[in-house]
């Protein structure tokens, strides 16, 4: 089961209380981090996660709340003995933030390989994590590109050992046949994988969007998500207009995108430093999708 921590909850600067928003999502030992903004690493300690398990980090853009946290990071993954390549994804047009970056941390002990994104929607599979993850992006509405990212991760269908056994196929067979493979058994016989497995299992879904308008382009892309964690800069709705010309949104307008894309949870993200007690909205949040949290630092789940 994937494992998901919300690092922080924080727009624009962190607070004693609030780090930047960042989100670390493990699975079977490995990680994908989606942003690193000032403080990361220590959002790390704090809620005692192994930073040396991530894989990929996914940067939405290159504003500062969201990339400053690199160097300290990269260095120490660097400290923690690690040796393969590190992935970093981020929108086309922010090589330059993500490259200078970089430049004072140039004696690392591993290689990092930058992959611009198009400013468009793409998917690919995460292989380094795990062939059964693929990760999607989409461009948001903020002032500069911006990107959203949703992690599916679609699960093998059970196992039948009775009937493996029964069709007398040797044990050495059934991790191929459980992976989705055909195989050839030293009789000759060809086992499809549908002949010992069981019914197909519903994917698991994790969506991720900030600094973004409520565009409605943002519906389908967390469409059935099981946990979709969108920005909330404000719960005061006397706040939507300004939010708007500035490329955010309000909580509200948070609760209805979840409700629109039938998302069976939501957390919210991404406070602005003067909202100090977002939970103060909770109620009326509620109203429009009830399977709201108002996430704190180190919010966190197992699905």
């Amino acid at each position: 089961m994937p494992d998901i921590c919300l690092l922080g909850t924080g727009g624009m600067l962190p607070l004693k209380n609030r780090f930047l928003t960042s989100l670390f999502v493990e699975y079977n030992g490995k990680a994908v981090l989606i942003d690193c903004g000032e403080g990361t690493q220590v959002a790390f300690a704090q809620h005692e996660r192994k930073l040396s398990r991530i894989e990929m980090i996914l940067i939405t853009h290159g504003h500062a709340d969201h990339v400053t946290g690199l160097p300290g990071l990269l260095l120490s993954l660097g400290n923690c003995s690690r040796t393969e390549p590190l992935d970093i994804y981020y929108p086309a047009g922010w090589e330059r933030v993500i490259k200078n970056l970089l430049t004072v941390c140039d004696c690392l002990p591993f290689p990092v390989n930058l992959h611009p994104l198009e400013y468009q929607p793409v998917s690919w599979t995460a292989d380094k994590i795990d062939p059964m993850l693929t990760v999607s992006a989409m461009p948001v509405d903020h002032r500069v590109p911006c990107m959203g990212y949703s992690l599916m991760l679609r699960k093998k269908p059970v196992f039948l050992p009775e009937q493996a056994k029964a069709l007398e196929i040797p044990v050495q067979f059934w991790k191929k046949l459980h992976q989705g493979e055909a195989v050839t058994l030293p009789d000759g016989r060809t086992v499809c994988p549908e002949q010992v497995t069981g019914d197909s299992r519903k994917s698991i879904k994790i969506t991720y969007t900030t600094d973004t308008r409520p565009i409605p382009e943002i519906v389908n892309f967390a469409e059935d998500s099981d946990l979709f964690i969108c920005e909330g800069m404000y719960g005061d709705t006397d706040k939507k207009e300004s939010m708007n010309q500035k490329g955010h949104m309000l909580m509200q307008d948070a609760c209805r995108l979840a409700d629109e894309a039938h998302a069976e949870r939501l957390w919210l993200t991404h406070y602005s430093p003067a909202e100090m007690n977002p939970e103060n909205w909770l109620s009326d949040l509620q109203k429009i999708f009830p399977a709201v949290v108002i996430s704190k630092d180190g919010e966190n789940i197992s699905l």
